[in-house]
């Protein structure tokens, strides 16, 4: 089961994630985002700081998150990352793409 939470820090939008990530979850999960994705002027920060598993529908959904920002000139930064999920960033080339800032 995913939860999600987003709150608003100045110009910066921040959703946590928790728990499981996986295919089921993701279409909950792209309603929950709906929001980072409608805002034209606001930053992003995923944390994924309480997630435990994250599935390919899950790596499409931030993947097709960062691509809108970028086209907006928004930055979109992940932080939070366990030693397992960033192996999953890692394998993915995701740490390539996404700004990663550990806390």
């Amino acid at each position: 089961m995913l939860k999600t939470t987003l709150r608003e820090e100045e110009n910066t939008l921040i959703m946590t994630f928790e728990g499981k990530f996986d295919t089921p979850a993701s279409f909950q999960a792209e309603q929950d985002m709906k929001v980072l994705f409608d805002t034209e002027d606001h930053d992003v920060i995923l944390d994924l700081t309480n997630l435990r598993y994250i599935a390919s529908s899950g790596l499409r959904l931030f993947l097709k998150l960062l691509q809108k920002a970028r086209n907006e000139d928004r930055v979109v930064t992940v932080t939070g990352l366990s030693q397992y999920i960033q192996s999953v960033f890692d394998e993915t080339g995701f740490t390539r793409l996404f700004r990663i800032v550990n806390k």
